[in-house]
């Protein structure tokens, strides 16, 4: 049995650019930054992935609007190893050095494709794809990303967006560290403990702001706030030993995974023993194709599954695993309005937990008037 592709669509997802931009402690975050792959099989399965990026996305429309498209045309969507093996290979190919096409581009790309053609998998076998990867439960934890710095944004403005978090049911918040004075950031953190109360989760990111001494000096005092766990707490360069360090003089556990750009990094985290909960992102590499694969690798590990960013992209792999965790969700419209508008059927969040959709595939249908006011064609090609 095989299902080739016969038509394929890319578009761009962005927004107008934020007045007020959200940063974390080293960059600016997009509100809308995405690439939209569309598939679609010779006997009429329609399949959709996406691909997160945090940067310029020119490098990425640059080689969709080149011929990639072509690359996938006639490919048979049901065997979304062999597809991914074929892209994930362009990255280490004279091909894709003669065309200009970056190494990050192509790992995004590819990941993108991945999702679509598990996407199709799933509705071909008219199965959701928690089911599919393994079944475990059909609700996951979902906690709320939050505490952004902005400009002209005081502990007032902060104490306002958390009351409204409070207010929207979470029982997990994660906030933003590492762009401030420890002093100020810690009192940042104390208001937002404050304000969720002792029996709600807070869990803190740092996205890789702190030099080593910083890090355990900062540990040391958000100990008495309860974190569930610390993200990124270190610097990119030595990382991996900087955490192994890190874990030796504090309690809280870590995590990380996100800045990975393959499954290969994410990997190496585990065997370093370098953090307890890994955060790989399906949207900025590897798909579900090593998605899944680093899941068994964490439950193998007894290290949890949370993933990076897209609660409804990442939820059925959370779903399927025992060592699925928890998955992240951006409730402001004005932080994150693609998740707030993307979907027509957008899986329920409540009190604290998502609760899968039982339609085949990732189970979610886009929306005509999101993709009216979002997207943006770069490239097409098939029938």
């Amino acid at each position: 049995m095989s299902s080739k592709i016969s038509h394929v669509e890319f578009h761009v997802l962005q927004t107008e650019a934020e007045t007020r931009p959200h940063w974390v402690s080293l960059f600016k975050v997009p509100n809308a930054n995405e690439l939209l792959v569309r598939l679609r099989t010779d006997d009429g399965v329609e399949g959709f992935g996406l691909a997160t990026s945090y940067t310029d996305i020119a490098p990425i429309t640059k080689v969709v609007a080149d011929g990639f498209a072509d690359l996938i045309l006639g490919m048979d969507a049901l065997a979304p190893e062999a597809l991914y093996e074929k892209l994930f290979a362009l990255t280490s190919s004279r091909q894709a050095a003669e065309r200009g096409w970056g190494r990050e581009a192509l790992i995004r790309i590819s990941a993108a494709v991945d999702l679509a053609c598990w996407d199709i998998v799933g509705k071909t076998a008219g199965l959701p794809l928690y089911r599919l990867f393994g079944g475990y439960r059909n609700q996951v934890p979902c906690y709320v990303t939050c505490a952004y710095y902005r400009d002209g944004k005081d502990n007032a403005e902060l104490r306002d967006e958390i009351e409204m978090l409070v207010a929207q049911g979470h029982r997990g918040f994660k906030g933003k560290v590492g762009g401030l004075s420890l002093a100020e950031d810690i009192a940042r953190m104390e208001i937002v403990r404050e304000v969720i109360g002792p029996d709600r989760d807070l869990m803190i990111d740092v996205n890789r702001a702190w030099d080593l001494k910083t890090a355990i000096e900062g540990a040391r005092l958000l100990t008495p706030l309860k974190p569930v766990w610390l993200e990124e707490p270190v610097r990119w360069t030595d990382d991996r030993r900087e955490l192994k360090l890190l874990a030796q003089s504090t309690a809280i556990p870590l995590s990380g995974g996100e800045s990975e750009i393959t499954s290969y990094g994410c990997r190496s985290l585990l065997e370093e023993q370098a953090v307890q909960i890994l955060q790989f992102d399906c949207t900025m590499f590897g798909g579900f194709t090593e998605g899944r694969k680093l899941a068994a690798l964490c439950e193998l590990n007894h290290v949890d599954v949370a993933p990076h960013h897209d609660c409804f992209i990442h939820a059925p792999l959370v779903a399927a695993s025992p060592a699925g965790r928890i998955v992240e969700s951006f409730t402001d419209p004005e932080r994150d309005p693609l998740q707030a508008e993307l979907y027509e059927n957008p899986p329920h969040i409540a009190d604290g937990w998502l609760t899968l959709n039982e339609a085949p595939g990732l189970g979610l249908t886009l929306s005509a008037e999101a993709l009216a006011k979002f997207a943006r064609p770069v490239a097409s090609a098939g029938r």
